[in-house]
């Protein structure tokens, strides 16, 4: 790629504009960056005159953004951020040891891998592992992700999937829930308590489907837009959930959940390892692919 370094403007530059457009100052933003409020001004005079827009506008004692500021702003941000995450991989690499930047479900993170990830790190102690997450797809190349781990379909722009495994997903209760609530055929749900993950509200009527029940009351019930929220509200015996087993080994092996009847549901999603493109060749990141794909299984 070839890069026409007279484009491009001083990081410091870049700095002097993100820390006047937070403060709405530029006498605020020269006392974070330890500058005189003349040297902030010339650095966003010289930024307005190598881009050929005005940046801020005064109104009274402050300055606000332009709407082309406001346009701005976000890559500024970001180029800001990549150059601080380039230091730190750098900085943690200094004793030898490489590093793999992870973007996984927040879910999937707290639940599953980390109780996994020492396996990962004492047959790799060379490698240091960097997780973030994200519940959406975005850019990796632009986020510089090495690899991300994706619930859905194998469609990611930019990016190969690899198939990690599949969900099951089950009724389970609280044994509180399960003592007031006889529950021994797919209908007795029907009349119990039901909770409702909010990104996935057809989930109980799939169920009911799949399972030859009605589903005349699959609906009814409370509602939480995470996992860790509906987990908790199942274990405290506030209703019935259908959850991935793979997010309730804990609650499942120390007795606060229960499944109550083994009918699962089978839905079209799938998890994946995602990779971007061009970066096929980093050892830290077929090590980690290697390690993961051993530790699940085809039926999640």
């Amino acid at each position: 790629m070839n890069i026409n370094r007279n484009l491009m403007p001083d990081l410091s530059v870049l700095q002097a504009f993100e820390c006047a457009a937070r403060h709405g100052s530029f006498t605020q933003a020269a006392a974070e960056l330890n500058l005189t409020q003349s040297a902030v001004s010339r650095q966003i005079r010289a930024l307005e005159t190598q881009l050929g827009v005005t940046l801020f506008e005064r109104v009274r004692r402050h300055v606000v953004l332009s709407a082309i500021g406001r346009s701005l702003l976000p890559s500024v941000l970001r180029i800001l951020a990549q150059s601080e995450e380039m230091v730190q991989r750098a900085m943690a690499s200094a004793d030898g040891r490489s590093s793999l930047s992870l973007s996984a479900l927040p879910t999937f993170a707290s639940r599953w891998l980390l109780p996994r990830l020492a396996d990962f790190t004492a047959r790799h102690p060379d490698i240091a592992v960097n997780i973030a997450s994200h519940s959406l797809p975005f850019d990796l190349a632009e986020e510089d992700f090495d690899l991300a781990i994706h619930y859905g379909q194998p469609v990611w722009a930019r990016a190969n999937c690899t198939y990690l495994c599949s969900e099951v997903i089950l009724p389970v209760g609280s044994p509180r829930l399960l003592s007031r609530h006889s529950v021994r055929a797919v209908e007795d749900f029907e009349s119990c308590p039901l909770l409702h993950l909010a990104t996935r509200p057809r989930q109980w009527a799939d169920w009911f489907e799949q399972n030859g029940g009605t589903g005349l009351l699959a609906f009814h019930g409370h509602r939480f837009d995470q996992f860790n929220m509906i987990i908790e509200a199942a274990a405290a015996g506030l209703g019935f959930a259908l959850l991935p087993r793979y997010l309730i080994e804990g609650e499942l092996a120390s007795g606060r959940l229960e499944v109550v009847i083994d009918r699962s549901l089978t839905t079209e999603n799938n998890y994946y390892l995602v990779s971007p493109e061009g970066k096929t060749d980093i050892p830290a990141a077929r090590a980690f692919e290697t390690w993961i794909l051993s530790q699940v299984s085809p039926a999640g």
